[in-house]
């Protein structure tokens, strides 16, 4: 394994575990973490900070057990590609969401320049209407 891959790979971990700096210490200070289109927290942000601040709390505040569980691992040399799925009951309707992800990262020596996430948002929003 590369010194990347074992730098995404621990993030999952961290997230597993609840946590959230273990997550975050993998993105540079500079990172762009780009949500997409659909998703309820779409859009890029830009840095450690704005991505707790955007998505994780978000994330924390408004869902129940939210998880993004990986199941493989496709190591590109600084392009790693993690396939999964999220899972978890969004607290305003009380629906459970169990959706297939695609998360790429660019990475450089273990630290994450930029993450895209790839989502079935339609499933997504599913679970946010009442």
């Amino acid at each position: 394994m590369s010194k990347n891959l074992d730098a995404v790979r621990a993030s999952y971990e961290a997230s597993a575990a609840g946590d959230i700096n273990g997550i975050l210490g993998l993105l540079g200070p500079e990172a762009a973490w780009t949500e997409m289109a659909g998703f309820p927290y779409a859009g890029t942000y830009i840095g450690p900070d704005e991505v707790r601040d955007k998505v994780f709390a978000r994330l924390g505040g408004e869902w129940d057990n939210y998880q993004a569980v990986p199941e493989e691992y496709v190591d590109g040399g600084d392009t790693v590609v993690v396939i999964g799925n999220y899972r978890g009951t969004y607290l305003a309707t009380g629906k459970y969401m169990d959706v297939r992800f695609t998360h790429v990262w660019h990475v450089k020596d273990g630290v994450a320049t930029r993450f895209e996430q790839f989502t079935d948002t339609a499933r997504v929003q599913e679970a946010l209407r009442p």
